[in-house]
């Protein structure tokens, strides 16, 4: 796999993790993260994820794989802090 998609794929779900850990309702963690800071944070890791996939795809292609992860980041986290959150009460 092309280093640049790979480092896409990182930096995108780093995004994801940054802005679902700004939630109130999050269990990942004992109490959520500063908003603002975590959401620019967020904002700068999207932009750079979406440039990392375009070094290696077309825009059209780069764009549907930035927001597919997207859509299966923010679908998963909150299984995975409810996984982490029982785990840890248990």
């Amino acid at each position: 796999m092309p280093l640049f998609t790979v480092a896409g794929l990182l930096v995108t779900s780093l995004a994801c993790l940054c802005i679902y850990a700004t939630s109130p309702h999050q269990r990942l963690w004992a109490t959520a993260w500063p908003i603002w800071p975590a959401r620019l944070a967020g904002a700068g890791l999207f932009a750079a994820g979406w440039l990392a996939f375009a070094q290696d795809m077309r825009t059209l292609a780069a764009t549907f794989t930035w927001l597919t992860l997207q859509m299966l980041a923010f679908a998963l986290l909150p299984y995975i802090g409810a996984l982490f959150h029982d785990r840890r009460t248990s």
